[in-house]
């Protein structure tokens, strides 16, 4: 019988029925697929998680199914000294208030600037707290979402720690009211994070650039190193010109490698997310008002986090001859835009890695 079962499995024939290792093979995936489906509708109920969240469980199945709260408790497995706990905390109305006040006047502003913007208006509480409310309140700012970042290893940027040290130029583009497109030319110094000049306009040659470079300098002092990319404004005629006559070292980065040019590149960013996208532009003039009054307000009051959540003005006031910034307050992570003269080191043009 067996012989014969061999034999008209060779030639195709249905095998008797019977508990063979075929079915049971047959039977795994479908008992592994019910289980797949099993766990994946478990995952798909909500997790009952945090004090808020069981006293809304017991409170439903109490109004719903009419059970006692020792019964309600039972269930879901929550302490009912938690359950019936009150909060004692104080309402801080005075202080929610301000808060929505500055996260609706500053609508990209997370809590860590918040909370330097209320400690500059002398409120006493601590960044735990006011993170606490800043949730609470609802004024999470909601992430946009963003390229795929390249990995690996990088260099340090190499740059002297005083003002006009170097400066970096680029442009960013948006559009009116009625579709036209301009550009707007920034300028901004490398070490103390200022915006020198933000210009907008609907063209910008590189004959204009070399006039708005030269109007700087003459109130501001001329600056060792200037970084852009290779746009043809860049590159033109005028501008090598107007280097070789100045005596300016102009670095260009290598194409297609913005990181190399990050300082104006994070600048672009935060005036693309909090000035661009937030306005409305009906002409030039219009244009050249709110860029304007936005870049006076990123130097004079806008808290920079890579300078210790000092503004750009306070910490270029606060660099000394020897690049060693001021004291900074205590409650903010500071952290130094470049570090000090390595010891041993006497010659000042030395060269010392940025933050």
């Amino acid at each position: 019988m067996e012989g014969q079962v061999r034999r008209d499995e060779r030639v195709g024939r249905p095998a008797p029925p019977g508990p063979g290792r075929r079915e049971r093979k047959a039977e795994a995936p479908a008992g592994r697929r019910h289980a797949r489906q099993s766990r994946v509708e478990r995952s798909a109920v909500k997790k009952v998680v945090g004090p808020a969240a069981l006293r809304q469980a017991v409170a439903h199945l109490k109004a719903a199914f009419g059970v006692s709260e020792r019964r309600a408790c039972s269930i879901i497995k929550a302490d009912r000294k938690s359950v019936r706990y009150r909060s004692c905390r104080q309402p801080d109305t005075a202080l929610r208030e301000r808060l929505r006040a500055l996260a609706v006047e500053r609508r990209r502003f997370g809590y860590r600037r918040l909370f330097v913007l209320l400690r500059r208006e002398g409120e006493p509480s601590g960044k735990n707290r006011i993170y606490r409310l800043y949730r609470e309140e609802g004024l999470t700012v909601r992430k946009r979402r963003s390229r795929r970042r390249a990995m690996g290893t990088r260099a340090p940027i190499l740059v002297e720690a005083r003002p006009n040290a170097r400066w970096s130029l680029d442009f960013v583009h948006d559009q009116f009211a009625t579709g036209r497109r301009f550009r707007i030319l920034n300028v901004v110094d490398d070490v103390t994070r200022e915006c020198l000049a933000a210009i907008p306009d609907t063209s910008i040659s590189g004959r204009r650039v070399a006039r708005e470079l030269t109007a700087l300098i003459a109130r501001r002092g001329r600056p060792a190193m200037i970084v852009s990319d290779n746009g043809t404004e860049f590159t033109s005629t005028a501008i090598l010109a107007w280097a070789q006559d100045h005596g300016v070292d102009w670095h260009y980065i290598a194409p297609g490698k913005p990181t190399q040019n990050g300082f104006v590149e994070s600048f672009n960013g935060r005036m693309r997310d909090e000035l661009l996208n937030e306005s409305l532009f009906f002409s030039l003039d219009h244009a050249r008002q709110k860029v304007a009054a936005w870049a006076l307000d990123y130097n004079t009051r806008r808290p920079h986090s890579s300078i210790g959540y000092l503004t750009p003005e306070a910490f270029a006031a606060s660099l000394t001859a020897t690049g060693r910034p001021a004291a900074q307050d205590e409650s903010c992570a500071a952290r130094p835009v470049a570090h000090p003269t390595l010891r041993g080191v006497t010659n000042p043009r030395t060269l010392v890695a940025a933050g």
